[in-house]
């Protein structure tokens, strides 16, 4: 008995050495797991960018630390991490750049193009007042940030965020959308 006792600890241990090494290389390598709804489930991955981001790309991006993000993580908007203020890095797509404007109504317009899946919503799903962003000019070093997805913490509720937080481009590696 103590021979399997101890033959089944080395098993044990061994596959939780290799899942470490597993999980370590993957993370050095830029994959990470998607667990919100704004973006698909699932496995994606950083590709690092060595130019200026574009409008339509999906971005991995760490929010700024400021009072807006704070609160939304209070609330439950944002995971934990490793961005600065202890946020998870948020997966978005890049709705408007410097130079470009956008219109914050009911719904948000770039350059007085609507864009589908915008709608502003007035309250959480908990029956909590959202703020909404400004209209205005994205201003050099700033990014606009989106998701289709209706219940997505995005730039429609605290406006662009700095590009210097986007940390690379967002690769779908193993995903399903439900």
């Amino acid at each position: 008995m103590p021979r399997q006792r101890r033959r089944a600890c080395v098993t044990i241990s061994v596959a939780a050495g290799m899942i470490g090494v597993l999980f370590a290389a993957g993370w050095s390598g830029g994959l990470r797991i998607n667990t919100t709804r704004s973006e698909p489930l699932g496995l994606w991955r950083i590709v690092t960018l060595t130019r200026p981001v574009l409008p339509g790309e999906t971005v991995f991006v760490c929010p700024p630390d400021n009072a807006a993000m704070r609160e939304a993580r209070q609330r439950g908007y944002l995971r934990p991490g490793l961005c600065p203020g202890g946020f998870g890095p948020l997966i978005k797509t890049v709705i408007a750049v410097a130079g470009q404007r956008v219109d914050v109504t009911d719904h948000i317009a770039v350059d007085r193009v609507p864009i589908p899946g915008s709608r502003i919503m007035e309250k959480d799903g908990q029956g909590r007042s959202l703020r909404h962003g400004q209209s205005g000019m994205v201003r050099a070093g700033e990014v606009y940030l989106h998701s289709d997805f209706i219940g997505s913490w995005d730039s429609r509720y605290f406006g662009p965020v700095p590009v210097s937080g986007v940390l690379g481009l967002a690769q779908e590696v193993l995903t399903y959308a439900p």
